[in-house]
C-alpha cells in the first residue's frame, strides 16, 4: 500500500490529480508553457483582487493586465493575523496552516488551500523520482528537528511511520548520538538521506573520524538530498566522500513549494511549472539573467492565501542559460546557519531555534522580528522588535524552551530594540555564535 499517498487522500490532499495535472503541465511544448504562465499569473492576481479582502488593500493599485503595476509582498506584510490574509470561504479548518522558520527573522503564520498543497508534494515527488527516489516504498533517513512537547511529537512521529521514515534529531550531534545513528543505518535499508545541512554535514565529519564509508555499512542508499541551508563545496566534496552516493542539493521555502531542486547535469533547477521567480534590483525592475537581486516569487495555485510577486528574503542569480520553462539557479545567498556549541561540549544544529522561538512566534504579529546571537558558550542573547515588550512570563518560556531543547545551565537575556542589524545582502541571521 502506497501510505503516504493514502494519508495525503485522507486529509483532502488530492495527490493523484495532482500527479496528473504536473505531468501535463511538463508535457506541453514551448509555446504552450509560455502561455500556461501567462494564463497562471493573471488568474491568481485577479482571483486575490475579487476574493482577498487583505490582497485587495495591498493591490490596489494593481492591473492584471500589466505586471510591472503588481505590487511586491514582504514577509512584514504578512505579520498580522491569519484570519485578516485568508480569501473568502477559506478557514483554518479548511486550509493547510503552518509557522515559517523564522530564519529570516521574520516569523508569521501561512495559509495553503489543499489543492496548492497536494501540487506541492506532487512537484516534490517528481523532483525526488529524479534519482529513483519513491517517497512511498524508498525508506529515508531524515535529518531533521522534532516538537518536544507529547502531542506534536507523536504527531511527527506517525507523520514519519507514514512517510516510511526514521528521525534523527538535529538537537543532539554529539558523538553518542552519532553512534546511535551509525547502529541504525547498519539495520535499516535506508535509500536516501534528506534533512538539514549543517546537522549532515556533521555527521560526515564524524564518519571520517571513524574512517567510515556510509555505503560500505548501508549498501542500499542511492543519495543524499540536503535543504535549508547552504550548502557549501567542501561540505558537499566531504559528504561526497563519507556517503559514498551523490550529494543534491535543494532550495525551497514551507510557505510555497519546492523552489529549485539539483538536477543530474548539477543545475540547480527552478521550479517553474507551480511557481513564477523573478531576480529584482532595490527599485523593483526586473533584472535580465546573470545579475543578482532579490528573489520574489508568484506561486500560481495558492487560493486560500496570496503568494504574489513575494519577496522571500533571498538574493540570488539567475543563469545566463536560464529559460522561461528551465530556470537555472546559478548562485544563492543566505540561509547559512551555524553550529550551536554548549558548555558540556554537545553541539546542535542553528535552526534548533526554528523549534525554540516557535513560542516567540504569536498569531497577533506582536514580535515582528528576531535574532539570537550566543556572545559566550553559555550565554544567549535574544534582540528582538515589537509593538509591545515581551512579557516576564513569555521571556520564563522562552528561556525553559532553550535550557530543554540545548541543556541546563544556560542563561537567557532579551533585549528590545527598534531595529536589527543587517548583513550586506540585506538578510537577519537567526542566529549568530560569536564563540
Amino acid at each position: 500500500m502506497r501510505l503516504f499517498d493514502f494519508s495525503l487522500k485522507v486529509n483532502g490532499f488530492d495527490i493523484n490529480k495532482a500527479k496528473t495535472v504536473l505531468s501535463d503541465i511538463k508535457g506541453q511544448n514551448d509555446l504552450e508553457f509560455n502561455v500556461y504562465v501567462e494564463k497562471k499569473k493573471k488568474e491568481i492576481i485577479t482571483y486575490h483582487l475579487k476574493h482577498n479582502s487583505f490582497y485587495k488593500s495591498h493591490g490596489r493599485t494593481a492591473d492584471v493586465n500589466d505586471w510591472s503595476t503588481i505590487p511586491i509582498i514582504t514577509k512584514h506584510n504578512l505579520q498580522q493575523p491569519i484570519e485578516k490574509r485568508l480569501s473568502d470561504g477559506f478557514t483554518s479548518k479548511n486550509v493547510y496552516i503552518n509557522k515559517t522558520s523564522g530564519s529570516s527573522g521574520h516569523p508569521f503564520v501561512f495559509a495553503k488551500d489543499k489543492w496548492c498543497h497536494a501540487m506541492t508534494w506532487a512537484e516534490i515527488m517528481d523532483r525526488f523520482s529524479w534519482y529513483n527516489i519513491d517517497i512511498n516504498s524508498s525508506k529515508q533517513a531524515r535529518f531533521y528537528g522534532i516538537p518536544l512537547d507529547k502531542k506534536s511529537y507523536y504527531k511527527e512521529r506517525l507523520k514519519d511511520w507514514l512517510g516510511n521514515r526514521f528521525r534523527f534529531s538535529v538537537f543532539d550531534l554529539s558523538s553518542s548520538a552519532f553512534d546511535n545513528a551509525l547502529s541504525r543505518f547498519t539495520r535499516s535499508a535506508f535509500e536516501y538521506i534528506n534533512g538539514y545541512t549543517s546537522p549532515i554535514v556533521q555527521f560526515a565529519k564524524y564518519l571520517k573520524q571513524k574512517d567510515i564509508i556510509l555505503i560500505n555499512i548501508c549498501p542500499s542508499l542511492k543519495v543524499c538530498i540536503v535543504t535549508s541551508e547552504m550548502l557549501f563545496e567542501d561540505d558537499k566534496a566531504l559528504m561526497e566522500k563519507q556517503f559514498g552516493v551523490p550529494i543534491i542539493n535543494e532550495y525551497g521555502a514551507s510557505e510555497l513549494d519546492l523552489i529549485a531542486f539539483e538536477n543530474k547535469k548539477g543545475e540547480w533547477q527552478v521550479n517553474s511549472e507551480t511557481l513564477y521567480i523573478e531576480i529584482l534590483d532595490e527599485n523593483d525592475n526586473v533584472l535580465p539573467y546573470g545579475k543578482e537581486g532579490r528573489i520574489v516569487i508568484t506561486s500560481f495555485y495558492n487560493k486560500a492565501h496570496p503568494f504574489i510577486r513575494y519577496d522571500i528574503g533571498d538574493i540570488g542569480v539567475l543563469s545566463k542559460t536560464s529559460t522561461n520553462r528551465k530556470p537555472i539557479l546559478k548562485s544563492l545567498t543566505g540561509r547559512t546557519n551555524d553550529i550551536v556549541t554548549l558548555p558540556s561540549g554537545k553541539k546542535a544544529a542553528g535552526l534548533t531555534f526554528y523549534y525554540i522561538t516557535k513560542s516567540v512566534i504569536e498569531n497577533d504579529g506582536n514580535v515582528s522580528e528576531f535574532i539570537i546571537e550566543q556572545p559566550t558558550l553559555d550565554t544567549f542573547k535574544i534582540f528582538y522588535v515589537s509593538k509591545e515588550a515581551l512579557s516576564v512570563e513569555k521571556k520564563e518560556l522562552i528561556s525553559s524552551e532553550v535550557k530543554r531543547y540545548l541543556e541546563t545551565g544556560i542563561l537567557v537575556s532579551f533585549e528590545r530594540v527598534k531595529q536589527l542589524k543587517r548583513t550586506k545582502a540585506g538578510k537577519l541571521k537567526q542566529f549568530i555564535s560569536r564563540v
